[in-house]
């Protein structure tokens, strides 16, 4: 069960060097559903093959990717979910870290840490923490890199579409390379 609170207040929160660290996710799944052939093939050919959840801000103006406070008892990864779950209500699989970026909040007029990971998205939730305050909305890739506000989260959406591009020639290779002796690719053949 979810929690239908956030979190608040910062006294959990984690800091490296007087900036403050925060953790998000890029939620993302397949139009046409998972991959027929196995759980764990998350490539594509085409962007179009994807599609990108954003929220909205908390003052509704612009687009965003969630993202919130990594605190001290809990991992990165366990940090992100949570933020994914309070402000977009979605949960799913937190995939390898997409990078790190530092960036100045407009709000606080202070110096971030930012860490983006994907999340390939499983469950979407009827009520989430935040839904009162924010509407999550799916888009295209295109659509989600023209309208997400923040450069270092357009940045880490880019990061996204290669590395899946990316995973889809590698194992193009891999399952040319996996014939079995009576000529069928082997499922889900890894480099």
């Amino acid at each position: 069960m979810v929690s239908l609170i956030s979190r608040t207040g910062r006294h959990l929160q984690r800091y490296r060097d007087g900036r403050r660290l925060v953790v998000g996710c890029v939620p993302y799944r397949y139009k046409n559903g998972e991959h027929p052939s196995c759980e764990n093939f998350n490539s594509i050919d085409d962007e179009d093959e994807l599609e990108i959840l954003v929220i909205t801000s908390q003052k509704g103006h612009g687009m965003l990717f969630p993202k919130g406070g990594w605190e001290t008892d809990e991992s990165i990864e366990e940090a992100a979910l949570r933020e994914t779950v309070e402000e977009a209500g979605v949960k799913g699989k937190v995939q390898n870290k997409l990078g790190e970026w530092g960036f100045r909040s407009k709000r606080y007029n202070t110096i971030y840490e930012g860490v983006m990971f994907p999340l390939l998205v499983k469950e979407e939730l009827d009520l989430w923490p935040e839904k009162n305050r924010r509407q999550r909305k799916w888009l295209s890739v295109a659509e989600a890199r023209e309208g997400c506000q923040h450069w270092w989260m357009k940045e880490a959406l880019e990061k996204l579409i290669k590395r899946l591009m990316q995973q889809s020639e590698e194992e193009i290779i891999s399952e040319e390379e996996d014939v079995t002796s009576e000529g069928e690719v082997a499922p889900c053949a890894q480099s």
